[in-house]
């Protein structure tokens, strides 16, 4: 049977890892941990911050009791939604479990280790919401007549399904294997989807907890492509025979009413901690285009452009795969040039794009703290150095960091300046007597986009083997945690000297199979660690009801019109090895 060390059981004063406080705030789960005051929350991004020390800035506080047994209520090892029948739209219903499995590329597994080891550190990551405002005037839905997954039929769900999520990790009682306490809760970034403040409040009240309208424009009725009568989309309210329903889609009476109706969050009931996204930084989640007040003055206007040939959508679409236009100068053209052919919506200001000054700022809302941190990672510290990375102390033992991997420059894809290598670097060093997990929302393989900053124009940009390589150098470094690729993906990393890490990349919650991925960090006392990943569904059914349309069905509904979105990927999931696993790492 596991035993779990409490993470602050011992008084505070001069401590060997006492620099940590100094790299961010503190998780608090529960009563576990250590609470920082709020002025107290401040990021490490620069090199004063980074190299203070002294004693730690937080109490200690008494731990509960944790379960010492595993725990695998509410989670993918118990049971995950399966399809039922073999053709057509497809209806969701109770399924096996995903098995663990045993990853030992890194270290070699001992005999004996479940009965010896400590819990260091247990978490949630969540990643790739895209909280979507279905009716915004700038979504590309017309993409769809080249591309059928470029629009999908359950966009107008993504609050429901993120509270349901939220209703589920707040149901969890421990973690699956350990029985810890959780500490945290971790975004990794596209927690909107299209850079537009409605999103935003609404990502946040999700997160934090409140009452959600997830409705613009007219407040009285929806407007937007799925009640527009064109056949390219689901309409679910009326008779035609759209594509979609060709496949099976139902006829639902009242869903368009049900989904901008009023819902409530009760926000995470453990500390949350927030990582930046191409889709929370760039309009469209592809475009340079802040301040372009031409596109700003259609994202908060009248007008919205619903359908295209495929042969225009398909040259939109290479354009933005290719980055051949990264600054959205020949995007603003195009819509301009389908003026005429844009429909009448209502105006809502609330559209507007956030820069990355307020996407700070709204985090650091009192009206968002729900249980802290306060600005969620961010800081006055961030404001004023106008980045978005920061440091912050899991455990004694644990560090986390959250990079800032969006190129400003434009493209989907990632990097990162000069600056914050340097002080990723330095915070590794500095910290070196800790176990680091990094956080970013891009993965390796997609940090490939080196594009100068506008702001910045002088400073290189690096890309994700650069990162690798630094990482590999540091023997603290246990996992770099990203999502963006929207699957289940995990990769042993190797650097010299026989340093290693694995790379934890996990599915979006917006593409099926809507998952979010408990990490359990565990010293097995034998000269290795257990990273265990435990993937989690949302709390909704797995069987759908179509007449039940409260926030509850709706979220049922959300899991079901992923699965059969046209055109979207069936192997997301990924295969068991990244999915629930046991990752062997040697102590450093």
């Amino acid at each position: 049977m596991s035993r779990t060390r409490s993470v602050a059981g011992s008084a505070l004063g001069i401590h060997r890892r006492s620099v940590l406080a100094a790299t961010g705030a503190v998780a608090l789960s529960a009563g576990v941990g250590h609470a920082l005051r709020p002025s107290d929350s401040q990021a490490a991004t620069n090199t004063a911050a980074t190299e203070a020390h002294g004693s730690v800035l937080a109490s200690s506080r008494q731990a509960p009791a944790a379960p010492l047994a595993p725990y695998t209520k509410g989670t993918t090892l118990a049971s995950v939604a399966a399809p039922r029948g073999s053709a057509g739209y497809r209806r969701l219903g109770d399924g096996p479990g995903w098995e663990r499995v045993v990853r030992a590329e890194l270290a070699a597994p001992r005999s004996g280790r479940a009965g010896r080891r400590t819990a260091l550190a247990a978490f949630v990551q969540l990643t790739d919401l895209h909280i979507i405002d279905a009716q915004h005037p700038l979504r590309l839905e017309y993409l769809r007549s080249a591309d059928a997954h470029a629009w999908r039929p359950q966009e107008a769900l993504t609050v429901q399904g993120a509270i349901a999520l939220v209703e589920r990790i707040n149901a969890l009682r421990g973690a699956p294997v350990t029985g810890s306490p959780l500490h945290f809760a971790m975004t990794t970034g596209d927690n909107t989807d299209n850079n537009a403040r409605s999103e935003l409040e609404w990502f946040l009240t999700v997160m934090s907890g409140g009452r959600i309208t997830p409705n613009s424009g007219d407040p009285r009725h929806y407007e937007g492509v799925q009640n527009s009568g064109l056949k390219l989309y689901w309409q679910p309210d009326a008779a035609v025979r759209d594509a979609d329903k060709q496949l099976g889609f139902p006829h639902l009476d009242g869903f368009l009413r049900a989904a901008i109706r009023e819902v409530r969050s009760p926000g995470l009931n453990l500390p949350w901690y927030s990582t930046v996204g191409n889709h929370d930084s760039l309009p469209l989640g592809c475009y340079a285009s802040h301040g372009d007040s031409y596109l700003t003055e259609l994202a908060i206007g009248g007008k919205k452009l619903m359908s295209l040939p495929a042969a225009e959508a398909k040259k939109l679409q290479d354009a933005i795969k290719n980055a051949t236009d990264p600054r959205g100068v020949r995007y603003a053209d195009f819509l301009r040039a389908h003026a005429r052919n844009m429909r009448s919506v209502t105006p809502d200001e609330k559209r507007a794009p956030f820069t990355p000054a307020e996407y700070l700022k709204a985090h650091l809302d009192p009206a968002h703290r729900g249980l802290g941190p306060v600005g969620h990672g961010y800081s006055s510290a961030n404001l004023d150095a106008g980045t978005q990375y920061y440091a912050f102390r899991i455990a004694d033992d644990v560090l986390g960091i959250s990079l800032d991997t969006t190129d400003p420059g434009g493209h989907y894809e990632g990097s990162v300046g000069t600056a914050q290598l340097r002080w990723l670097e330095k915070t590794l060093r500095l910290n070196k007597d800790a176990y680091a997990v990094i956080f970013s929302h891009h993965t390796s393989k997609t940090m490939r986009n080196t594009r100068p900053d506008p702001a910045r124009p002088d400073e290189r940009r690096h890309n994700g083997q650069e990162v690798l390589a630094l990482l590999g150098r540091h023997r603290n470094v246990l996992a770099w945690v990203n999502g963006h690729i929207h699957r289940n993906a995990i990769t042993p990393h190797t650097g010299p000297g026989g340093r290693s890490f694995w790379e934890i990349s996990t599915a979006s919650h917006v593409d099926h199979p809507q998952l979010a991925r408990v990490i359990e960090i565990a010293d097995n006392k034998d000269g290795t660690l257990s990273l265990f990943t435990t993937l989690v569904e949302s709390s909704a059914p797995h069987r759908t009801d179509f007449a039940d349309l409260s926030q509850t069905g709706l979220a049922a509904l959300y899991r079901e019109l992923s699965y059969n979105a046209p055109g979207g990927s069936t192997g997301l999931g990924g295969d068991p090895e990244d999915r629930n696993t046991e990752l062997l790492l040697k102590k450093s």
